[in-house]
């Protein structure tokens, strides 16, 4: 059981990452929509099976939350957005798809050079998944910073998001009150971000930071 649990949950943290990867290389918005939903379902399964072998059953809530907000709510209302806002297009990434892959390989070889040896006394399972989460992390900032789509740039601020529920439920002992009100606040980022970007799209007629940057500069 020890090397099956091991094995199980090293399988969900590893396809996490590795979805990240799939939305770091994603240039639709409607199939980044869609990655992040699975994103969002790989996740749940990690903190289902956290909950499991850590017999915490606060967890299976936590799973829950991330199912329904996360795999349902955030990703129809960012279809609607999609809509409303009439942005089917591709996105630009800057510097283009290779070398922002190249760039999440090394900072996913960075994680595992600086998690691994910094928390060596700890419990393997918790190693890997904290390996395994700052990745996460740290892909989720990557595409923050390579899209030029406030849209895209907030799916990767909810993949980000995604990594520290991954790093906070690998280490045991989180509180369910603490997992909630992670959840309701991002939540209400979420909808903060939706109504700014109505205002944005009513005031200058994009959402692409390009443009609101040359729009910026015109009104000086």
């Amino acid at each position: 059981m020890g090397n099956l649990s091991f094995d199980v949950a090293h399988l969900f943290a590893g396809g996490l990452v590795l979805v990240s990867f799939i939305l770091l290389y994603q240039d639709r918005m409607t199939g980044l929509i869609n990655i992040f939903t699975l994103h969002a379902v790989v996740l749940s399964f990690s903190v289902g099976w956290q909950a499991y072998t850590q017999h915490a059953p606060h967890l299976y809530v936590t799973a829950a939350i991330a199912i329904i907000f996360k795999a349902v709510i955030i990703p129809v209302s960012l279809q609607r957005i999609m809509l409303r806002l009439r942005i089917h297009r591709d996105i630009e990434i800057i510097g283009g798809v290779g070398v922002t892959m190249l760039l999440g390989i090394c900072l996913v070889a960075l994680s595992l050079i600086v998690m691994l040896p910094a928390t060596a006394a700890a419990d393997p399972l918790a190693r890997e998944d904290l390996a395994f989460a700052l990745s996460v992390v740290l892909l989720g900032l990557l595409m923050m910073v390579t899209r030029r789509n406030a849209i895209s740039q907030v799916i990767g601020f909810m993949s980000l998001e995604n990594g520290l529920i991954l790093a906070a439920t690998g280490a045991k002992g989180m509180p369910l009150v603490v997992e909630i009100s992670v959840a309701f606040s991002v939540l209400i980022a979420f909808i903060v971000i939706g109504i700014f970007l109505f205002r944005i799209r009513e005031r200058f007629d994009t959402v692409d930071i390009q443009e609101l940057d040359r729009a910026r500069g015109g009104q000086r």
